[in-house]
């Protein structure tokens, strides 16, 4: 700028006269600055909040009470419902954000990526498979199948892979979560092939996991309306989650 501002003595920076004129000149500029920001004082916000149980019982309690303890002005309203219930909400915008493992092409829906998981099969510790490193279709074959409702994507696709490896198995049983999946086959009834997260941060001592070598990737998605800005609180909700959830053998950010 043509100008001294500091007098280096003594290996100390000392502001000159004109340093200190200029620096009288910007008070107003920050002043400015500071209207344009806003209020530094916190603001009470409210975070309507969606998810299906896999992800409200076992992953969501611990880092929303975490997320709470680190900004107190904040509250958060958690809903707990099937996949579809959670699209619902936030396209009606009875919630500010969703989160779900079920991909949805919908008008007035955005999708942001949060974490991706390959399948694993989930079995009691003292099945015979849990001795293996990894478990292939073929693997299956004359097995205990704990599997998921007729109705569901996940379902056909597995039907489909063991169909083509040849793998005939027995059902024993059938549910719409990877939660309840786990919690039987935990008791031994039975092999799952079921999404790891987050229902691995809560697994029972007694319940194993297996990577299933096939093409089956899980995508865990924020859910938010396309037709509305995202709220700060859903913003800052995203970003802690993004920053604090753990790094697992299961899974990686998406």
């Amino acid at each position: 700028m043509g100008r001294t501002y500091f007098e280096r003595t003594s290996g100390r920076l000392t502001p000159t006269q004109e340093a200190m004129t200029l620096n009288r000149r910007l008070d107003s500029l920050f002043d400015a600055l500071d209207l344009i920001d806003g209020t530094s004082e916190p603001v009470e916000e409210t975070l309507h909040l969606h998810a299906p149980p896999s992800f409200a019982h076992t992953f969501l309690v611990d880092q929303i009470g975490r997320f709470l303890q680190m900004n107190p002005h904040f509250y958060v309203r958690l809903e707990v419902g099937t996949s579809e219930e959670v699209a619902r909400a936030v396209l009606e915008q009875r919630s500010d954000l969703g989160l779900c493992s079920v991909d949805y092409s919908r008008a007035g829906l955005k999708q942001l990526p949060f974490r991706s998981a390959r399948a694993v099969c989930a079995m009691a510790r003292d099945h015979p498979l849990a001795e293996r490193e990894e478990i292939h279709p073929a693997d299956l074959d004359g097995q205990d199948l704990i599997t998921f409702l007729p109705r569901q994507t996940r379902r056909g696709q597995l039907d489909r892979i063991l169909a083509q490896a040849q793998s005939r198995v027995h059902l024993v049983a059938e549910v719409s979560t990877s939660f309840a999946a786990a919690e039987f086959a935990s008791t031994g009834l039975g092999v799952s092939v079921v999404n790891p997260f987050p229902i691995h941060y809560r697994k029972p001592e007694r319940l194993e996991f297996r990577p299933f070598i096939a093409p089956i990737t899980y995508r865990v998605n924020f859910m938010v309306a396309d037709t509305r800005p995202v709220p700060r609180i859903a913003r800052a909700f995203m970003r802690h989650l993004r920053l604090y959830t753990p790094n697992d053998r299961f899974s990686e950010k998406g």
